[in-house]
């Protein structure tokens, strides 16, 4: 895939968090093979599984991860046959020191806080001519939604007012009702992921969330196909990542 995160066909393989079977599951049952992380020592309990915390798949067959992740989940992408590239910044347990790859691109542009990220990473995405977009909020990721090249939803102030300026169609929700143990909460985009041009997939059900019908009516006006792969409240898992 050229641009991972906003695929053109249904997905064949994705990376989800190594905790959640149930989402796992869920997505095997729709024909998709799944690549559980490992857990990061150096992270903190939430998010030392997360996926887009330790990784950024590129695109053209290759991703990027963080220098010293686990051995196991290395050779996990390896037997894909996918060209691992290791990233520059080694990952500590807290903020600012673990958010280095977590980049949210959308087509040819990609939204983080450039004071921290991987130069690695940075270098092979300005070689596909991905260019980016300096926001305050170093989570990224975590806080898009991605719903299609030139379209998200994210609960975080800043970012909507900077990607609005620079033309992307984009939904503020609420802050909350997205489960992150040990947190107040988690953030949308760390709970979903598109597996296909048009199919929307969600770590919970949607109906939990308190802006439930304001969410529903924009996928539904970006002709979103809506998948929910567990039941209860919604919940960060640190995204669902196409591989191929």
């Amino acid at each position: 895939m050229k641009n991972p995160y906003v695929p053109d066909k249904k997905v064949r393989c994705v990376v989800v968090d190594g905790r959640h079977c149930d989402v796992a599951n869920s997505l095997k049952k729709i024909g998709i093979e799944v690549v559980m992380t490992e857990r990061h020592s150096s992270l903190y309990e939430a998010i030392s599984y997360h996926p887009d915390i330790i990784m950024h798949n590129v695109g053209d067959g290759q991703v990027v991860l963080a220098p010293d992740i686990n051995g196991n989940f290395v050779k996990k992408i390896k037997d894909l046959n996918l060209d691992v590239i290791f990233g520059k910044t080694v990952l500590g347990r807290n903020y600012p020191d673990n958010i280095a790859y977590n980049v949210a691109r959308l087509g040819d542009y990609a939204f983080h806080n450039l004071k921290y990220t991987d130069p690695v990473l940075r270098g092979v995405l300005e070689k596909k001519g991905v260019k980016f977009i300096h926001v305050k909020q170093g989570y990224t990721k975590c806080n898009i939604a991605i719903v299609d090249n030139i379209s998200f939803i994210t609960s975080d102030a800043g970012i909507y007012k900077t990607a609005s300026k620079e033309g992307f169609d984009c939904l503020l929700i609420e802050q909350g009702c997205i489960k992150l143990d040990g947190f107040d909460y988690g953030f949308i985009g760390g709970a979903s992921g598109l597996i296909d041009k048009d199919v929307f997939c969600v770590a919970g059900d949607l109906r939990y969330h308190n802006e439930y019908k304001k969410i529903i009516d924009f996928l539904k006006y970006k002709n979103k196909e809506i998948i929910f792969l567990s039941s209860g409240e919604v919940k960060d898992i640190g995204s669902i990542i196409p591989l191929y």
